[in-house]
């Protein structure tokens, strides 16, 4: 079961944590994965990774927010391999504050990042996946995609959108042979996670990382390797008769 051998997988912020073990999981799976991400020595990590055990992967470097550069990046791919059986849309950007501390900026930054890039990976996509007679598409939202929480009004407003971006490719593709979900984690253990801390609560990022656990009604913050997990059955063909679902990985947080 979950087999995607000779699957063509392509998976936007591989370079670490959810995106990286996604990355990792295909391979171990049997896809050919091209391990996208912004920070290309990272992408190569993990493709390297990938080939040492014995999986097949190759790095490829993409700001997802910028139109050019997403169009060369599948002009690249389907240069080398016709087929797109798969596209993860992960790589993402976060923000703290209430509507009063987000600026147009902020708003255009986040906005650019984690709605228009999924929607350009998308639209090169679905052409390659219409050929080809189908494929798999799955965005990375959120449980804030559901409900509201404190301090995230930009980022909340991102993963909606990203909620209704799931469904409205499903629905349209539903006869055309393209599944569209989207995998809604809670707080996930990730060196993004760490990062972020580290830069929005200095010298209290103990109290925060207990904080974060404590939020989550199962005592704890998921793992990249339990979405991948989430991940693997949505894009394989088990999951066959699914498609416009969102699925909460979330300890608890939707459920109480």
């Amino acid at each position: 079961m979950f087999d995607l051998q000779g699957k063509a997988a392509v998976v936007t912020g591989a370079g670490s944590g959810i995106g990286a073990a996604i990355a990792r999981l295909f391979a171990i799976r049997g896809a050919i994965v091209s391990v996208v991400d912004l920070d290309h020595a990272k992408a190569e990590a993990v493709a390297t990774d990938i080939a040492q055990a014995g999986g097949r992967a190759a790095a490829r470097r993409c700001d997802v927010s910028q139109p050019e550069q997403v169009a060369s990046l599948f002009r690249e791919l389907t240069a080398s391999n016709p087929r797109i059986d798969i596209l993860v849309n992960n790589a993402g950007i976060a923000h703290v504050g209430t509507i009063e501390q987000t600026t147009p900026d902020d708003m255009d930054r986040l906005y650019r990042v984690n709605v228009l890039g999924f929607y350009l990976c998308a639209r090169e996509a679905v052409p390659v996946m219409l050929r080809q007679g189908g494929g798999v598409i799955l965005n990375m939202a959120s449980t804030v995609s559901f409900i509201g929480i404190p301090d995230r009004f930009a980022y909340s407003m991102t993963k909606g959108a990203v909620l209704a971006m799931t469904r409205s490719i499903a629905c349209d593709y539903v006869k055309r042979g393209i599944r569209c979900n989207c995998i809604c984690p809670a707080r996930i253990h990730t060196p993004f996670v760490d990062g972020f801390v580290a830069k929005n609560y200095p010298g209290r990022e103990a109290e925060m990382m207990r904080v974060l656990s404590d939020t989550q009604p199962i005592g704890r913050m998921g793992t990249p390797d339990e979405v991948a997990g989430l991940a693997l059955y949505l894009c394989s063909d088990e999951a066959a008769f699914v498609t416009g679902a969102a699925y909460p990985i979330d300890g608890g947080v939707t459920a109480l």
